[in-house]
């Protein structure tokens, strides 16, 4: 089974990208074939082997990131769909086409989150050692209704917050919202004003907010020598 849908990806222009308003993003719909998307969605790793994340102090003074988190290791139990996804993901096919739309090497890591009811994703701009991150979303119609939010917010301070700040959404210019039912993706650059969050779900207490992401890192010669002494990064 094929999972990335290249046929896609590769439609989505390097230059349009990189001229996105306010920073690169974009958010295609059916970033993964449509089989292997529910093959993905149905086979989800189950919460219970996530470490929670709550109430847990962030830089600059920014609200807690609530959610339970799970991060991906080669030793990891994975469904076989889940298997043959990450064998792609890291595959030079990917990879070369991140190199191409962030306009450098890349070096990636993964992690899944899921956000019960309350949860939110306060303002922020991601670490510096990031190049950006391509988030894939797995809650559909049948799980979820827009009504509960969820949406990746994409922030526009025209330039003027300080990154090292703990904003309100009330504070941005602008912000426009990712589409995140179904089978849509988001892939987006990290610039010093790249600014982006998601508002406290208000599922209810039996559903969550499930997402993959990418975390696409540099891949200098200074990144490879840090990994290779075991300083690879983690966090968000």
């Amino acid at each position: 089974m094929q999972f990335l849908n290249h046929s896609v990806l590769d439609q989505l222009s390097p230059a349009e990208f990189q001229a996105a308003d306010p920073y690169p993003w974009a958010n295609p719909r059916g970033a993964l074939t449509d089989e292997g998307f529910l093959a993905l969605k149905d086979t989800m790793p189950d919460v219970s082997k996530f470490e929670r994340r709550f109430g847990e102090m962030r830089r600059f003074g920014q609200e807690s990131h609530d959610r339970y988190a799970l991060e991906y290791d080669e030793a990891l139990t994975l469904s076989k769909p889940w298997t043959q996804f990450m064998q792609e993901l890291r595959g030079g096919r990917y990879q070369a086409w991140l190199a191409t739309m962030l306009g450098r090497p890349v070096h990636l890591s993964f992690h899944w989150h899921y956000a019960p009811r309350g949860s939110s994703v306060s303002p922020h701009c991601d670490a510096l050692r990031k190049l950006g991150s391509q988030i894939f979303y797995f809650n559909t119609e049948d799980d979820w209704n827009p009504e509960w939010g969820g949406d990746t917010l994409i922030l526009d301070d025209r330039g003027t917050i300080p990154r090292e700040s703990a904003p309100a959404f009330e504070d941005f210019a602008a912000s426009y919202a990712a589409e995140t039912i179904g089978n849509r993706s988001l892939l987006f650059a990290r610039r010093g004003h790249s600014w982006h969050g998601v508002k406290a779900v208000t599922c209810p207490k039996d559903r969550m907010r499930k997402v993959f992401i990418v975390v696409i890192n540099k891949g200098s010669a200074i990144a490879r020598i840090k990994r290779a002494v075991g300083l690879e990064p983690r966090g968000y």
